[in-house]
């Protein structure tokens, strides 16, 4: 935004408190109440969007931590051109620059991803990582391509205060979906050689770690001597890459039983609801697993048996005992 746009904030507090939105558990938020003038522009699994003026809107979060996370993201790229401007914030809002423009996701539908469209995409990831962001990643529906060809994005909350992140752009990849991952590989192999031979052993490895996966975590004992020297296979001997091998096969582990319960029929909406319950159940591998009138799986067991653990320090237990 290149124009001087002033703003009251004490405006913006007043229409903030006429307004209540409530979260939910991986569903879209519900907006309460709204006894203000301002049309909801749209509303997602953080918060809910009101439009001021063609200038600002303002974003009311139903949670004050994802709020907090997301206006330390916005703010960390405050100097450059690819982030909504911020004009006030609060515990639960962020009064923001309107965005307009077309998302990544139409915009593929009718127009091909050109070199240079992958070179912007190149350089926003570069800004990801210059300005401190953990996770080098976006998915294709929060990129708005601009009438000037520039782009800019929303919805960056998800890139700061993450336990693990994908060491390469995987979501931004398969956003893309297939012909275009490929066309964008192909630009970034060329007008980023570097780059690319470095996402590439990244996919490889993430291609070893679901091997991993499918070979011992799918059986009811694991032979941890043997996962650990299998675990050799993935290391490159570059430290860096050693440090990510771990997170990579948590994560496929995590996706593969997710899958495993959907396949089982287990509704999605209420995996995602009770994970933590479900990925424990998951790891004792129980295969006389039952399921409750709510989807839940369970064993009569469940309250005597001990988990699969797959650390040294468990096993040292288990030794002992």
């Amino acid at each position: 935004m290149n124009k001087q746009v002033n703003v009251d904030c004490k405006e913006i507090e007043k229409y903030v408190e006429g307004i209540t939105v409530q979260a939910h558990e991986d569903t879209e938020v519900t907006v309460l109440n709204n006894n203000t003038s301002l049309r909801m522009i749209g509303k997602g699994v953080h918060g809910a969007v009101f439009q001021v003026n063609e200038d600002v809107c303002i974003k009311i979060y139903g949670e004050e931590d994802v709020c907090a996370r997301e206006h330390y993201a916005l703010s960390l790229g405050q100097h450059t051109n690819l982030f909504p401007k911020i004009f006030c914030s609060g515990p639960k809002y962020i009064a923001m620059e309107m965005v307009y423009g077309i998302d990544l996701r139409e915009y593929l539908q009718s127009q091909p991803l050109t070199k240079t469209l992958s070179a912007k995409l190149i350089d926003l990831l570069t800004t990801y990582k210059r300005i401190g962001l953990e996770r080098i990643d976006h998915h294709k529906r929060h990129i708005f391509v601009q009438d000037d060809g520039n782009l800019k994005v929303l919805d960056v909350g998800t890139t700061v205060w993450r336990n693990r992140v994908y060491p390469y752009p995987r979501k931004l990849l398969n956003s893309l979906g297939k012909q275009y991952q490929e066309m964008f590989l192909e630009h970034v192999k060329e007008m980023a050689p570097a780059l690319y031979e470095e996402w590439q052993k990244y996919i490889e490895m993430e291609k070893y770690a679901t091997a991993l996966h499918e070979k011992y975590f799918a059986q009811e004992d694991v032979n941890l001597k043997k996962l650990k020297k299998e675990e050799k296979i993935l290391r490159t001997g570059d430290s860096e890459w050693d440090s990510k091998i771990e997170d990579l096969v948590r994560k496929v582990h995590k996706e593969q039983w997710i899958k495993a319960l959907t396949a089982q029929g287990v509704d999605i909406e209420y995996v995602k609801a009770n994970a933590k319950e479900l990925e424990r159940q998951y790891i004792w591998g129980d295969k006389k697993n039952k399921k409750n009138k709510n989807g839940s799986l369970y064993s009569d067991k469940d309250s005597k048996r001990k988990p699969r653990v797959f650390t040294s320090s468990s096993k040292k237990k288990r030794k002992k005992k």
